[in-house]
């Protein structure tokens, strides 16, 4: 009876310790989600090459979905010029995307030619991606998830949605569409 019971004992402690390393695991898988920073993406530049966000350390990042044929498209100018008046603190990256309306049919040429000769764009532009629904870029994905950025969820619903992140890497904001490059309520976080 003793041995039985000293078995049975034995058991259920290794069942007990097995349950707690699997709770422990999924707290550390859950942990390495949000874990992930917008230092770990490089995404591919709309003139080639690598957009490494690791570089951008020390100061803020607006990024923004951006598309050459949107009733928004004007913002180019005034990010152009946030760009200019802030660039010493501030980086803003744009993310050609056709999400809406077919408002970004261009290829990459198209669009790095169109933003240059219009807006005299200087600012850094990624290659063409999607920013929402089945194929939305991983960049894009972490900036909509708080499980993934550990601020907040956003969901990209026009042209021209802004992202603002601090000199350390964290989300402070999202502004839609209508929210304009130069309005105080982007400036006043900068």
């Amino acid at each position: 009876m003793i041995k039985l019971l000293t078995i049975s004992a034995v058991l259920l402690s290794c069942n007990l310790k097995t349950a707690e390393t699997k709770v422990a695991n999924n707290s550390a898988s859950k942990k390495i989600v949000t874990e992930k920073s917008i230092y770990d993406f490089k995404v591919e530049g709309l003139e080639g090459g690598t957009i490494d966000f690791s570089t951008f350390k020390g100061k803020k990042i607006l990024i923004v979905n951006t598309a050459s044929k949107c009733g928004n498209t004007p913002q180019y100018e005034d990010l152009q010029k946030l760009y200019e008046s802030y660039k010493d603190k501030l980086v803003i990256v744009g993310f050609p995307a056709n999400n809406f309306g077919g408002q970004e049919p261009g290829s990459n040429a198209e669009i790095k030619e169109f933003c240059k000769k219009n807006y005299g764009v200087t600012f850094p532009m990624a290659a063409k991606i999607s920013v929402k629904g089945e194929d939305m870029a991983p960049i894009y994905k972490w900036l909509c998830n708080k499980n993934q950025n550990g601020v907040l969820d956003a969901e990209v619903n026009w042209n021209f949605g802004k992202f603002l992140l601090d000199e350390n890497g964290t989300l402070i904001n999202y502004f839609n569409s209508k929210v304009q490059p130069m309005s105080d309520e982007i400036k006043s976080k900068l």
